[in-house]
Formats: structure tokens, C-alpha cells, sequence
């Protein structure tokens, strides 16, 4: 049975931790979560450890296990004094990677082991050997296209799954993809949404819309969409350029504006001189100003081919700003067509153009469709329910209170 945690609660302690978090006294009072995860470069689900690292270190002390690389986010975690260990996992099957999770937890006293994607929880189970009792937190953030069923990896799930281990799904797509391709207990495998810090999206800097639209050379008048994604192949951005080209046969002024880094960069620039789309697309880079980059876009579009419940589509709702996605994973439990957003099939570049040009013709329409995003995104997705629902699972595996 599905539980979707996202009750209304008192509001967190949104605090930032910015330096020494495991002095003190509260140290041993604190029962320690580390958290398991591939790496913390910039990205949804590391973004997500960020955020949960610093507004429950508070309550648990957390330190983090990183399996492949430190990154960006690393790294600055370590600058505001949280623990960060590179397990320095090596290709292939790294048997002595567990070990170290393993050593690593024995010396920093972890109570609970939180991991984030399938590989880190494997690890994480495999860390306890044969005899170890320590309870291993999975969150699945997302999958991988195509997402198979594998009769080895239910095999070894099952042999390695404890009675006191919980599996999360962040939406329903992915908790049903863990029962179905993972071959995990429909009975142990919850949900709890994904959410991010509302306010913080809906507090634009001053004159961000002008000032934005000026430094990427666009006009007042311009209907600006604008998309927030790493530079992946999941991410899709050809079909977002091919978006483009189609809308701007009937809306000339459409442009796109391109928010992240990644490895397909140099093959989207190709695209964009091929398709002849130098006036119509720039790419910003790597930015952390993104509540001003919402400010200054009339819409948000997502191309991706999979996803789980991207945090960039809950910003954009924070904001007020219309949603253009495609209908992949869980952004259908997100957005209902029409409503609070627009949904097409991935890879239909004249389906999500027709709700690009839809919403570039009728401001009241981008008004209604915005605000409605906004009640959803309250409604659901905000940091306070996902903390909380965290907090109850750690009390209920640790046995805490």
C-alpha cells in the first residue's frame, strides 16, 4: 500500500549550518545518519542531500559517504565543517568499497545509513556482511531509460533486504518502478514527494526580469521559456531546441534560455548553429541565481525523456511560472494537462510547441496556469512536508523518542 507522506506540520528549523556542525555537545546526543550517495556535483538528488544534510543536522548528526567524487557540493559541505569520506569506489565490482562504508560508519558511530540511488544502496546493504543489524534507508530519485525489470538484481535485493531497512520512492511512478524492475515488497516501499523551499522562488532580486532579459540580449516583448536541467542525454535538450524551431514559425520572438552545465554542451551548441537558432537560444551556464532567471521567463519547459520529480518543476511552480514538460515519470502526478501545466509525449517536439505558442498568446491563460502551479506546489511539494516525513522515518529506525 502506497503512503504519500506530506502532512501539514509546524514549520522546521530552516536554519543553515555554516560551520563546525558536529562540535559541541550536541554531538552525542544526536543520533548519527550518514548519507550514500554516487557524488555531489550539481544536480536533483545531490541538491536534495544538501539541503536535507543542513536542515536536519539539528535533529541527526549527518555525514556523508560519497562513492565516486566529492564535487562541488562536497566540497563545500566540508568547507562548512560536515564530515564528507570519499569511499573512492574503483570500475567495476569494487568489493572493497562496502568495507569502507563499512569502516567508515564503525568510526563516525552511524545509526543509520540513508542511501540515494540503487548502486548506494546496494552498497549500504552489502556493508553490514552476513551479521550486521544497521538499518539502510533507500530514496530513489529517479530512473534510467529503459528501466528493465532484472531477475539478478531482485535476486540479490531480496537476499540482502532487512525487516529493518524502508525503501522511498520519491513519487508514485518510482515507488511502482521498485516494485515492478528492483522486484522489492509493494508493502515496504513508501513515497514521500520531493519539495523544495517555496519562499525562496517566489523572492526575486529587484528588476530581475529587465536586468535578466538584458544580459542574454532579450526584448521586454520576447516570450522567454526557460529550462533548468543538467546538459544530459535524459535531459533531452534536442527535442527542446526542435521545440523551438517548430514555435517560432508562428511566434517569431519565442526564445530559450538554457540553465545548467553537463557533458552534451558542446553537441547542443552544434544543434543550435545547425538548426540556425543563434538569435532564438542562449545558454547560461552553471547559475545560482536561478529565482531571478524564473523572474525574467514568461514559461518553464522540460524535454526530458525520464524523470522522477524534478525539483526544477516545483521551483518553477514557486514561481508562478507555467510548466510545458513532457509526460515522463512522475511529472504527470505533478501536473494535470490544462490545469496547472501542460503535458506532451517525450520526444514530440510539435506537441510541446503548440502549448509553447498556446501560452505565448494569452498572458491571462500563463496567469491562471502559474497560480494554479503555485496552490499545487504548496499543496505538495514543499520542503517542510519532505523533512518532516524524514524526520518520522528516522525516529521510527532508530527508535528514537
Amino acid at each position: 500500500m502506497i503512503q504519500v507522506i506530506s502532512e501539514n506540520s509546524p514549520p522546521t528549523d530552516t536554519r543553515v549550518v555554516t560551520s563546525s556542525p558536529d562540535e559541541g555537545p550536541q554531538r552525542q546526543a544526536r543520533p548519527t545518519v550518514c548519507h550514500v550517495i554516487h557524488a555531489l556535483g550539481v544536480g536533483g538528488a545531490e541538491m536534495l542531500v544538501d539541503v536535507m544534510v543542513r536542515r536536519l543536522n539539528p535533529d541527526y548528526r549527518c555525514v556523508i559517504a560519497v562513492l565516486d567524487e566529492i564535487g562541488e557540493l562536497g566540497e563545500r559541505l566540508r568547507a562548512d565543517g560536515f564530515t564528507v569520506e570519499h569511499l573512492q569506489r574503483q570500475p567495476g565490482i569494487d568489493r572493497g568499497c562496502a568495507k569502507r562504508l563499512d569502516a567508515f560508519a564503525r568510526r563516525e558511530h552511524v545509526s543509520l545509513l540513508h542511501a540515494h540511488q540503487y548502486t548506494p544502496f546496494f552498497q549500504s546493504m552489502l556493508s553490514r556482511g552476513l551479521t550486521g543489524t544497521r538499518p539502510v534507508l533507500l530514496t530513489e530519485h529517479g530512473r534510467h531509460v529503459p528501466d528493465l525489470p532484472s531477475r539478478k538484481r531482485s535476486l540479490v535485493n531480496r537476499l540482502l533486504l532487512r525487516k529493518q531497512d524502508r525503501l522511498i520512492g520519491c513519487g508514485a511512478a518510482v515507488r511502482q518502478a521498485l516494485i515492478d524492475n528492483e522486484g522489492l515488497p509493494a508493502q515496504r516501499v513508501d513515497v514521500i514527494y520531493n519539495g523544495v523551499d517555496l519562499n525562496a522562488f517566489s523572492q526575486a532580486a529587484a528588476h530581475a526580469r529587465t536586468r535578466i532579459r538584458r544580459e542574454f540580449g532579450f526584448k521586454d516583448d520576447d516570450f522567454v521559456a526557460v529550462q533548468v536541467a543538467r546538459l544530459h542525454k535524459l535531459k533531452d535538450h534536442q527535442t527542446a531546441l526542435e521545440t523551438i524551431e517548430v514555435a517560432r514559425r508562428t511566434h517569431p520572438n519565442v526564445r530559450l534560455l538554457i540553465v545548467g552545465e553537463g557533458e552534451e554542451r558542446a553537441a547542443i551548441e552544434a544543434d543550435i548553429r545547425q538548426k540556425n537558432l543563434e538569435c532564438h537560444v542562449r545558454l547560461a551556464g552553471s547559475r545560482s541565481d536561478v529565482a531571478d532567471l524564473l523572474a525574467a521567463a514568461d514559461t518553464f519547459l522540460m524535454s526530458s525523456i525520464s524523470e522522477g520529480i524534478p525539483l526544477t518543476i516545483i521551483e518553477a511552480m514557486a514561481a508562478e511560472l507555467p510548466v510545458v514538460s513532457t509526460a515522463v515519470g512522475g511529472i504527470p502526478e505533478m501536473i494535470t494537462s490544462g490545469q496547472n501545466g501542460f503535458l506532451a509525449p517525450a520526444r514530440q517536439p510539435a506537441e510541446l510547441s503548440r502549448c509553447l505558442v498556446s501560452l505565448a498568446q494569452s498572458p491571462a491563460l500563463r496567469r491562471k496556469v502559474g497560480a494554479a502551479g503555485r496552490r499545487t506546489a504548496e499543496e505538495q511539494f514543499s520542503l517542510d512536508s519532505m523533512l518532516n516525513g524524514y524526520r518520522r522515518l528516522y525516529q521510527e529506525m532508530i527508535h528514537v523518542g
